[in-house]
């Protein structure tokens, strides 16, 4: 399979929605060749890789609403919770709220995370890390 399709569900109430899904592709070079490169579509790119990644570790992915709020990845694994915001850098004010705003509004104690290709490591804002691209690929297990 070329392209996976991921569905939206709902963050609290486990309600997968029909519309909202999202598309990604299993090769990101095959992707390249498809769509074409261009360095505007990094953001995608750097979200298909986590995707990537998730599936790799043997997640389950979902992407997360909550109210008018989206959640990139919801990974469950066994036992195991997640939720994930991809942002290709945060260095302003704005996207800093934005990306951890959505997950702060998640009021259960399993593990988030932002994940960017910032290069700092060890930042957490409220609980939830902030985690360099080279890092969660490396480390995450």
């Amino acid at each position: 399979m070329l392209i996976s399709k991921v569905m939206r569900a709902d963050i609290h109430g486990k309600k997968v929605f029909e519309v909202g899904k999202k598309y990604y592709f299993n090769d990101i070079g095959i992707r390249n060749g498809v769509v074409g490169f261009s360095p505007f579509d990094l953001g995608q790119i750097l979200e298909n890789a986590v995707y990537l990644h998730l599936k790799f570790l043997g997640y389950s992915v979902l992407i997360g609403k909550q109210n008018e709020q989206e959640v990139d990845f919801i990974a469950e694994r066994k036992r195991e919770k997640i939720y994930i915001q991809v942002a290709l850098r945060i260095t302003e004010k704005q996207t800093m709220e934005r990306e951890f705003g959505n997950l702060k509004a998640i009021q259960d104690n399993y593990p988030k995370y932002v994940i960017t290709l910032d290069d700092y490591t060890g930042a957490c804002h409220e609980g939830i890390q902030h985690v360099p691209l080279i890092r969660f690929l490396h480390d995450f297990r």
